[in-house]
């Protein structure tokens, strides 16, 4: 991957992404699959990259892990869903255990998420209208912060089980879809309604979806969030 240092130190501490999709100005190193990739300092991510995209713009989701890399059982039927649909997947693995957010603020994840889709939009050609950001519990409240900051690049936000929303600045209007377990007792089911609820108050699209088990993504509440996008979700990894 190229270095991306157009972006300044301490450019992110508000919560804002860079990248946006562009017509590719470099053909694709990486052959279409499912693939992991490790960089030089140790960071990875998952990577889909569809056998057919649609030249003229594909769809990309970016998934968020919760803590200790758990996603829930998000990972498997959002892989489905993006060889379905023709879409692009990432899915970063935080530097700790958890989000940069929620070890002090923002910074070097979100950097390092902001390289990703650099690079990948360096090489794929990425339709605009149709970038996704979706997490599970620690992931969830992160791309809430993160897409609720960046609604100008996310048309979608999916959170799974989430703690809080938490943007440092507002964006666009993306819409919201979030799903919470009844029986959460890690993340009481209390926490996604409440925000549902405010969201819903300051104008957002939203809809909450409650489920009746614990703190995970059952397969059907996955499916149905990512068949709302129109074809255009994605996800992968997010322990």
């Amino acid at each position: 991957m190229a270095p991306f240092s157009a972006v300044p130190d301490g450019a992110y501490s508000e919560g804002r992404l860079y990248a946006r999709p562009h017509p590719p100005s470099a053909a694709p190193t990486i052959a279409p699959g499912l693939h992991t990739l490790v960089f030089p300092n140790g960071r990875e991510t998952l990577f889909y990259a569809p056998a057919h995209a649609d030249p003229r713009g594909a769809p990309l989701l970016l998934l968020l892990h919760g803590a200790a890399r758990r996603d829930g059982g998000a990972e498997a039927t959002a892989l489905g869903h993006a060889m379905l649909h023709g879409a692009f997947l990432l899915a970063p693995r935080a530097l700790g255990t958890s989000w940069d957010l929620l070890r002090g603020g923002f910074g070097p994840d979100l950097s390092f998420i902001d390289l990703l889709l650099s690079w990948t939009m360096q090489h794929y050609a990425i339709a605009p209208g149709a970038l996704a950001i979706a997490g599970f519990s620690d992931g969830a409240s992160y791309a809430l912060s993160v897409g609720l900051a960046n609604g100008d690049l996310f048309g979608d936000i999916l959170a799974f089980s989430p703690g809080f929303s938490r943007p440092l600045r507002i964006m666009g209007r993306p819409r919201v879809f979030i799903a919470h377990g009844a029986a959460d007792a890690v993340l009481p089911v209390q926490r996604g309604q409440e925000i549902a609820r405010h969201l819903s108050a300051d104008g957002y699209a939203v809809e909450f979806q409650q489920f009746e088990g614990p703190h995970l993504v059952p397969a059907e509440v996955a499916m149905g969030a990512l068949g709302r996008l129109g074809g255009a979700g994605v996800t992968a990894s997010g322990s």
